[in-house]
């Protein structure tokens, strides 16, 4: 059973496209439901173009289940199962929410994303949900979302990485909490790693999902979800066992500066606490400027006005916390970042925003 707004429908009315008056916002993800379960063998998705262009990716049938089927392992989960889907059901994450429900013959409410899904749902009970980071955090930030936040049994947070703030909010809530790794290409997640446990994110592989680095340390996947033979990704990882690991960055995002390779998402990680002390609710990224004499400088980008005094005591204390070489050189600020739709900050957009005059 699912229910697009207020309206339910039954798997049989949604095979024989018994619309009705549906809203517009949900015709898309009834029709795909339509063709899921009239055995539709592939389905065209795009990326979300947070790192590079956009592109299409073909996905088919078998690959789908075979995630549908991972997940649901790996939590233990029942049919008739209760679900939020509060994502882009245009997007890959949100289309399995709408296939594991069908799948698992549960009960899906679907709403429209925005940033507090629970606003309008806080006397719901759900056994199973997913989120945005940014959504997660919103939830958790009013008092009477955070009570319903508390009635998800699991909930699964992903579509960008979360900071160490989001991480330690999502400790206090009751339920289970994973941080998701996954991408168009591996059709949602095929690790996940468990927000509430010490140290930092371990990713654990679903059932099936078979991992290796490469020479240069790039993670490698083999799995029935990724399709046949080994897909190789552009984010660098420390394996920690043969089914674990810790993620360290993108490749394509290694800064450069002064001949040393620098992470600016581990960098990031680990003053993400003082970025939010010095100018709280900010987001925030690390980036590299070209610089005449380190070829690029390590570069804090952050949301906002600019406070120049602020900026000054966050560089200085950066440089006290972090290994040499690693602190940022200067702060820039960009008033307003522009996210994909999945909800990460799109870097490269939000940059040519940058006045440089």
């Amino acid at each position: 059973m699912i229910i697009f707004g207020n309206k339910t429908y039954t798997p049989e009315e949604i095979k024989a496209g018994k619309k009705g008056k549906l809203e517009p916002e949900f015709v898309t993800a009834f029709e795909f439901c339509r063709q899921w379960l009239n055995g539709t063998p592939c389905f065209d998705l795009q990326t979300s173009g947070s790192t590079g262009d956009p592109k299409t990716v073909r996905v088919h049938r078998n690959q789908m289940l075979a995630s549908a089927q991972a997940t649901r392992r790996f939590f233990g989960l029942k049919k008739g199962s209760r679900m939020l889907c509060c994502l882009d059901t245009g997007k890959i994450a949100g289309k399995m929410m709408l296939i594991r429900a069908l799948e698992w013959e549960g009960i899906l409410v679907v709403v429209h994303p925005k940033q507090n899904p629970l606003e309008n749902l806080l006397d719901y009970h759900f056994d199973f949900a997913a989120m945005v980071p940014l959504q997660a955090e919103a939830c958790y930030d009013l008092a009477d979302s955070r009570k319903a936040l508390n009635q998800i049994e699991v909930l699964l947070v992903g579509g960008a990485p979360v900071s160490p703030v989001l991480r330690e909010k999502m400790r206090q809530i009751k339920g289970r909490v994973y941080q998701t790794y996954g991408m168009t290409e591996t059709v949602s997640h095929v690790a996940l790693a468990d927000m509430k446990a010490d140290g930092p994110l371990e990713y654990r592989a679903l059932p099936q999902v078979t991992l290796k680095v490469d020479k240069e340390q790039k993670l490698g996947i083999q799995s029935p979800m990724s399709g046949e033979g080994w897909l190789f990704t552009n984010d660098l990882v420390e394996m920690t066992s043969s089914r674990t690991f810790i993620w360290k960055g993108r490749a394509d995002f290694v800064i450069n500066s002064g001949g040393i390779k620098l992470y600016p998402e581990s960098i990031l990680e680990k003053i993400s606490p003082l970025i939010q002390e010095v100018f709280p609710n900010r987001n925030s990224f690390l980036t590299g400027i070209e610089d005449p004499k380190l070829g690029q400088a390590l570069t804090l980008v952050i949301e906002g006005d600019e406070n120049t005094e602020s900026a000054n005591h966050l560089l200085k204390a950066a440089k006290r916390l972090l290994p040499s070489y690693q602190d940022p050189k200067s702060i820039l600020f960009i008033p307003h970042f522009l996210f994909t739709s999945t909800g990460k900050i799109d870097q490269l957009r939000t940059l040519a925003l940058w006045d440089r005059d």
